[in-house]
């Protein structure tokens, strides 16, 4: 720093230099044997003979005497003047001078500004370029880290603000309580975790939690995604690496947060020629290389998020790296209530607005979908200029969230109503007959979404987490209550039970191949695990290449069985239900929309209350 400020001083003292020699030629010529004078005197010593020898220049005329003249001079110096004005003047008797004005200024800003714009596009360039390629504002900057820092007081997120993770942050409240008395905590040797993963579904809160543990411990807070260390340049990846670890360990206490994780931490391949990616790998090595290094006594802790732990490599996962993985799953009905009442706090809530039954209705969404449904109620009340948020506000959201946005400007025909209707009804129909089937909350045959004509919204009244085979077989019995509605009633199928075909195929797949239901094939599974917390669609059928050609064919013939017998276990229960199914499907073409209430009144009715 100081040797650069010497060298600033040095060009400085060099431009004031040459300032003032163009100032001193320009404005104190007459220093030393010259003098600048007027022309008028110039002529005069021409005229006297007292000129040995004149020097033109553009404007100025440099006369040498031949002897010094009274003051002693032997140089006149004049400003031209034209011959003709000066004959005029010469002949009246007048003294005259022409005056030469200063272009030093001129001269050095010629000089100046074409290089300071030069230089400073230049700057520009080179920062917006290093900035694309990572270098944090400067050319050698490229191995800076990127996190971004907060302090206790920028977090702005406690433990008070984390709904519905109880398990989660009871875990976490060991970290924030060794970050603050680290001295208790280690008298009997023990030490905090190097490192803690939050692993759980997308929305679940995870990244939440890790800024919540840094504002409860009240320490800095290095906040980065695992993409970020990528780069162009091999070894970029490293030096951040290594350079986040120095900030952190400058800051301790401090916590440094990697989200995403498996954007960095992908499991590493045997075969590096075959899709490897060096610098992946060089960011990976040396993230452990920290990990096994960094003392924890100093205070800082690394977490870590991720939402498919199964491609994490196993060093990562291994004790004295990731000491501790914890589980951030999506709420039960307990915790939606919690979640629920922390977002409703922030809108304009009704009087006796039972956030209970809403956390019973939303079974299965995660703390940012609940988020949402409270922002869309919300809205949903704003649209219709209402004062507060009310229940049926918080019925359309979901709706909206699960169905889609309602299209009534798509118009459907009769005929096409009166199928759709059918089609709809038959699925209602059928699941208030299955045993053990979710309860129905409503049905309408207003198009919604992309290509819902209708749709028939089933919720189950409590959380589950196993499902039985006759479970299962319902389920399929549902979904298969649409197409045989329609052959039963028009005599035809159409197009509208495309989705509810492949959602059974994929229930009958799953209990051929994963879940061992065929007595014919045995407790065998013949599909690869799926991801824990990212469930990705089945392409084709990805358990062929796991059995043989004639158990890929038993296999086929098995989840065809089990579909076609809940075809027909649906047609039948359906043509015992007949009058109630046309009867239910005149007044859902009439209403348009039926919730489960007007379902069983209709069904309860008399045969010939249609």
């Amino acid at each position: 720093m100081a040797r650069r400020t010497g060298q600033w001083i040095g060009y400085l003292a060099v431009g004031v230099a040459l300032a003032a020699l163009l100032a001193q030629r320009t404005w104190w010529p007459d220093a030393g044997p010259s003098a600048l004078v007027a022309y008028s005197e110039f002529e005069d010593a021409l005229r006297e003979g007292r000129v040995a020898e004149v020097v033109i220049g553009e404007q100025l005329l440099t006369a040498r005497l031949n002897a010094p003249d009274a003051q002693g001079r032997r140089l006149i110096i004049a400003t031209r003047v034209e011959p003709a004005l000066a004959e005029r003047l010469q002949g009246h008797g007048v003294s005259y001078r022409r005056v030469v004005e200063p272009t030093w200024l001129r001269d050095l800003l010629s000089w100046l500004l074409p290089s300071a714009i030069f230089f400073g596009l230049w700057y520009l360039v080179s920062r917006r370029l290093s900035e694309k390629m990572g270098a944090g504002g400067g050319l050698l900057g490229i191995g800076r880290s990127r996190a971004r820092v907060y302090m206790e007081t920028r977090t702005g997120v406690r433990f008070a603000d984390v709904a519905g993770v109880d398990e989660a942050k009871a875990e976490l409240q060991e970290v924030v309580d060794f970050l603050k008395n680290p001295a208790e905590h280690g008298r009997l040797g023990a030490r905090v975790p190097k490192g803690i993963l939050l692993m759980g579904p997308t929305g679940t809160g995870k990244t939440l939690l890790a800024r919540a543990v840094a504002g409860e411990a009240g320490v800095a807070f290095f906040s980065i995604s695992g993409s970020e260390f990528i780069e162009l340049f091999v070894g970029v990846g490293a030096a951040r690496v290594r350079d986040l670890f120095e900030q952190a360990r400058s800051h301790a206490p401090a916590i440094i947060f990697i989200d995403e994780l498996d954007a960095l931490g992908k499991a590493r391949s045997a075969f590096t020629g075959a899709g490897g990616h060096d610098e992946r790998e060089q960011t990976l090595n040396q993230l452990l290389v920290e990990l096994d290094g960094f003392d924890p006594g100093v205070g800082v802790v690394l977490l870590a998020a991720t939402n498919r732990p199964e491609i994490l490599d196993p060093a990562l996962l291994r004790a004295g790296r990731f000491d501790r993985q914890v589980l951030v799953d999506r709420p039960d009905r307990a915790g939606r209530l919690a979640i629920l009442r922390v977002h409703a706090a922030k809108v304009r809530m009704a009087a006796g607005v039972d956030l209970d039954a809403i956390a019973a209705l939303t079974t299965g969404l995660a703390g940012a979908d609940l988020a949402n449904l409270v922002n869309e109620a919300a809205l949903c009340a704003t649209r219709r200029r209402a004062q507060a948020v009310e229940l049926p506000d918080f019925t359309a959201a979901f709706e909206r969230i699960v169905a889609g946005i309602e299209r009534r400007h798509r118009v459907l025909g009769l005929a096409e109503r009166r199928t759709v209707a059918w089609h709809e009804m038959g699925h209602a129909i059928t699941a208030l007959a299955m045993p053990g089937a979710d309860r129905i909350h409503k049905v309408s045959i207003v198009p919604h979404g992309v290509g819902a004509l209708g749709y028939t919204l089933q919720r189950p009244g409590e959380d589950r987490h196993l499902a039985s085979r006759s479970e299962l077989v319902n389920r399929i019995t549902v979904l298969m209550g649409g197409r045989a509605a329609e052959r039963l009633v028009f005599g035809e199928i159409s197009t509208g039970a495309a989705d509810d075909i492949a959602r059974a195929t994929d229930i009958a797949r799953d209990m051929v191949m994963r879940y061992g239901m065929d007595e014919t094939l045995g407790c065998v599974a013949y599909a690869a695990p799926l991801p824990r917390f990212l469930p990705l669609p089945d392409i084709g059928n990805p358990g062929a290449a796991m059995a043989s050609p004639e158990t890929a064919r038993r296999i086929d013939e098995a989840v065809r069985a089990i579909v076609e017998t809940a075809f027909n276990r649906a047609t039948e229960v359906l043509k015992e239900r007949r009058a109630m199914l046309d009867r239910c499907a005149a007044a859902l073409v009439e209403r348009e929309t039926l919730d489960e209430e007007e379902i069983r009144q209709l069904m309860a009715a008399p045969a010939d209350a249609a």
